[in-house]
C-alpha cells in the first residue's frame, strides 16, 4: 500500500510540473482537430464512393 501512495504522490508532482494549455489554446486545437477530421472523412468517403461505383460498374457489365 505504501508503494501505491508513493506512486500517486510522484504522479501528482509530475502533473504539477506540466504546462497546461489555456482556454483559447484548447478551443483552437479542438477546432483544428475537427477540421482535419472532417477533411479526412471527406477524402475517405470520396475514395470509398469512387471504388464502389467502379466495382459496381464492372460487376454490372459481367452479368
Amino acid at each position: 500500500m505504501n508503494k501505491v501512495i508513493t506512486f500517486l504522490n510522484e504522479c501528482y508532482g509530475e502533473l504539477k510540473k506540466s504546462k497546461w494549455l489555456g482556454r483559447q489554446e484548447v478551443i483552437n486545437s479542438t477546432i483544428l482537430v475537427a477540421i482535419v477530421v472532417g477533411l479526412a472523412a471527406l477524402y475517405v468517403g470520396a475514395i470509398d464512393w469512387i471504388l464502389a461505383k467502379g466495382i459496381g460498374y464492372f460487376l454490372s457489365r459481367g452479368a
